[in-house]
């Protein structure tokens, strides 16, 4: 096997694996019971499998121009999703959403208000 064999078979069992790891990220939005474990399996698998995406396309693609393409595409999927996860659970926390009951730690009561017209669960 070449060098090129060894990569595109590299290339397409990155693909399948981030395939599979969105696919268990979609699973887990729709089974987790509350909001905190929906937004934890939205971000962390889903994130995960599009680097493994990015990274078999690279294998596969091997051009200079699409590389930085798709580096530019992993930089701005690891900044924007935490901020926008964060941005949700705060929001979510501020509306009532968020199952108290569940929180190990709490840090956001004391600092943020909680809607009274929301009820709480």
């Amino acid at each position: 096997m070449s060098l090129v064999d060894v990569a595109d078979v590299a290339a397409g069992v990155c693909l399948v694996v981030g395939a599979l790891l969105t696919l268990i990220a979609a699973i887990g939005i729709l089974r987790f019971p509350d909001l905190l474990t929906r937004m934890h399996s939205a971000t962390k698998p889903q994130v995960l499998g599009l680097l493994v995406i990015l990274l078999g396309l690279a294998l596969r693609l091997r051009e200079p121009a699409a590389l930085g393409l798709l580096v530019m595409v992993a930089v701005f999927q690891m900044v924007t999703t935490p901020i926008g996860s964060h941005m949700v659970g705060r929001a979510s926390f501020r509306a009532g959403q968020v199952r108290r009951d569940l929180l190990v730690v709490d840090d956001l009561s004391h600092t943020l208000p909680v809607d009274p017209t929301s009820p709480e669960k």
